[in-house]
């Protein structure tokens, strides 16, 4: 089935804080503007930018002001994310019984909390004040598709993408207190997923999956796209001669965009699943691709 939705970054930082019942009602009220408009741009599934409860609390006060894990402004994301019947990723620090943590909380439209990523490389600084790094990529299956996460730092390790590539994500969300730059595009095409940033401030994006850019938050610091979630990146070799033969079945029901540079395509269906034409053809996958490469080479020199 085709998993057509809307995209949404916010690039913006809130008013108000969790340190008083007062700024918490302050941050609600001016994170639920962006909600509701986002909601009525079409939004589907909402980033919001790292620590993004905390963020006028400026040096240590960060850290001071971590939250509960199952309370504080969680509890005010699930109320907007149902009221306004969309998906809400809300990045914050942090407390549970294992301690601190710098966490994107997957929030779905019914209010429920789908999952949680952990910043798998917090900052040194952050490290020094208290917080855990977490494990690796984790992945939510939504009603769009497969979600991934990554918070700021993360983005310049290898490890991390690394271990999103036998999770396949259709798409990350990188909630940042930095930009990430070309590296946003470069997890896309490497990946092959969709890449939402968000940044809080402005030039948070939306990627797709061969690395081009969609939308930038640059004036409005709101950005919306809609994708076709149900859709897949193919290398060119050994599945480029097999085009003739899908569009001689299936015509305009797939869409076919290239990359040339980076020898890739990628194949968007509005009404077959994507996995179906994938076996029905026998494309070959990324992950495969370059598994059957590394095993080719161990052989020619003897070590297979």
């Amino acid at each position: 089935m085709a998993t057509k939705t809307v995209l949404a970054s916010i690039n913006a930082r809130p008013e108000g804080g969790v340190d008083t019942p007062e700024n918490l009602d302050k941050l609600t009220t001016s994170t639920e503007l962006w909600v509701r408009r986002a909601a009525r741009m079409g939004a589907r599934i909402l980033a919001f930018t790292e620590v993004y409860p905390q963020l006028n609390h400026p040096g240590d006060a960060m850290f001071a002001n971590t939250e509960p894990a199952d309370g504080g402004s969680l509890l005010r994301a699930i109320d907007l994310a149902r009221k306004y019947d969309v998906d809400i990723v809300w990045p914050r620090f942090e407390v549970g019984t294992d301690g601190m943590r710098n966490s994107s909380i997957y929030i779905d439209r019914h209010g429920d909390v789908l999952g949680r990523y952990y910043k798998m490389f917090p900052t040194i600084g952050e490290i020094d004040a208290g917080i855990l790094p977490g494990d690796g990529g984790v992945c939510v299956e939504s009603e769009y598709g497969r979600i991934g996460f990554a918070i700021c730092f993360d983005l310049n390790f290898q490890e991390l993408r690394d271990t999103y590539r036998p999770l396949e994500p259709d798409a990350i969300i990188f909630s940042s207190m930095y930009r990430g730059g070309v590296k946003v595009e470069f997890w896309a095409v490497d990946l092959g997923c969709y890449m939402v940033s968000s940044h809080g401030t402005e030039l948070g994006k939306i990627v797709d999956r061969g690395g081009r850019v969609l939308k930038e938050a640059t004036y409005e610091l709101l950005v919306t796209a809609e994708v076709n979630l149900n859709s897949v990146q193919l290398h060119m070799d050994y599945n480029w001669g097999k085009m003739d033969e899908m569009l001689a079945k299936y015509g305009p029901q797939l869409h076919f965009d290239y990359y040339t540079p980076e020898a890739r395509y990628v194949i968007t269906s509005d009404t077959v699943p994507i996995g179906e034409i994938l076996r029905e053809y026998e494309l070959l996958g990324l992950n495969e691709y370059w598994r059957r490469a590394k095993q080719r080479r161990l052989e020619s020199l003897g070590q297979a």
